[in-house]
């Protein structure tokens, strides 16, 4: 099982080095944010309470945003949300990382939706540079000027942070493929494909996350903790109503507009195979039945997900009832990742109630 589909990367694009490699950078950028999650718990509880409905409203939206690919016109390609820094905006950079593992194992382990193998790297392409990168780097420090407006810094944070992320993960797959050995795929000429498009594909991201962004300043400001303390206001609708409404576009989007998602490969599909079929280039041109590198490793990983993936490639098995399949992965899905957020979230709060008892 190839499991390329999105942006996320598949078992044949990576050797069992580089994936045990990206596996123990991921699993130590999970380690250090659930100690930081539980630190803060420790310190502010009340905070577990509004972060838990939060954490899970978020993490749907956005495993039902990445079901949605918009075309990239002239490309013959198209982009999806990422998420990262859209969720860091909204519970920081530690919850963030955390939300954006429950997406990407949620959509791996039970949707085939990139390698098994590759998880660490996907997690560390999708969610890592996202959530600190794009947000220490240029988000937080936009949030910070004094000059402008809120709705301007937030539509400047979150086109720049996402440019940004894009661009980081896009050139770590490079990197990747290359330290694996792919043969197939010179780096020059690979890096000068993957780069532009995802420049593109990273713009109207950031212009996605800015409407949310924007939506949530006007609704319930206090959402937004970079902007805590200097421009907040009362919102026009409680916590409970913001989530509410929030909930209801992660619902229709995974569940309907997912119909509505462009059928050109993503970035990284239209790198690899180019969209020949549709008149455009063969960019790479490989074999999309055979390519790249095949291991026991890949294989037995592989053989995992064909075991616990129920609704492969967002469908069901053997491709019937095809846009049933894909409205019931939508839904599903997101319902998956919203208590996996949840539980996540519980875990300093589990972890602290433990340490205080010991005490």
């Amino acid at each position: 099982m190839k499991g390329l589909i999105f942006m996320h990367m598949a078992d044949a694009l990576i050797s069992p080095a580089v994936g045990a490699a990206t596996y123990a950078a991921s699993a130590a950028a999970a380690g250090i944010s659930i100690y930081r999650l539980e630190s803060e718990d420790r310190l502010r509880p009340e905070l577990t309470s509004k972060r838990l409905p939060t954490m899970a409203v978020m993490s749907s939206l956005v495993f039902a945003g990445q079901m949605v690919n918009y075309t990239i016109p002239g490309t013959g390609s198209s982009g999806h949300l990422c998420g990262g820094l859209l969720l860091t905006a909204l519970l920081g950079p530690w919850a963030g990382f955390l939300s954006m593992a429950a997406v990407l194992i949620i959509q791996c382990l039970f949707f085939a939706d990139g390698g098994l193998l590759a998880l660490g790297a996907n997690l560390w392409n999708m969610a890592f540079y996202g959530c600190f990168a794009g947000y220490y780097l240029i988000y937080r420090p936009i949030l910070g000027a004094k000059r402008l407006k809120a709705p301007v810094k937030l539509t400047l944070a979150s086109v720049l942070g996402c440019v940004l992320s894009l661009q980081l993960g896009a050139f770590s797959v490079v990197i990747e493929t290359s330290l694996s050995g792919v043969i197939e795929l010179p780096f020059g000429a690979f890096l000068v494909l993957m780069q532009p498009i995802h420049l593109a594909i990273g713009a109207v991201e950031g212009l996605i996350t800015a409407a949310v962004l924007v939506f949530v300043y006007n609704a319930r400001p206090e959402l937004l903790p970079d902007l805590q303390g200097s421009e907040s206001s009362p919102g026009k609708f409680s916590l409970r109503s913001t989530l509410a409404v929030l909930a209801i576009v992660a619902a229709v989007t995974g569940g309907g507009l997912s119909l509505l998602a462009s059928g050109n490969p993503d970035g990284l599909e239209w790198s690899l195979f180019g969209n020949s079929e549709a008149g455009y280039s063969e960019n790479m041109g490989l074999d999309e039945d055979a390519y790249g590198i095949d291991s026991p490793a890949s294989r037995t990983a592989g053989g995992i997900q064909e075991k616990t993936a129920f609704l492969p490639d967002y469908g069901f098995a053997g491709g019937s009832g095809e846009p049933l399949g894909t409205s019931v992965s939508g839904i599903a899905g997101a319902a998956m990742v919203a208590v996996l957020a949840g539980l996540v979230c519980l875990c300093g709060s589990l972890l602290r109630r433990r340490g205080v008892g010991k005490k």
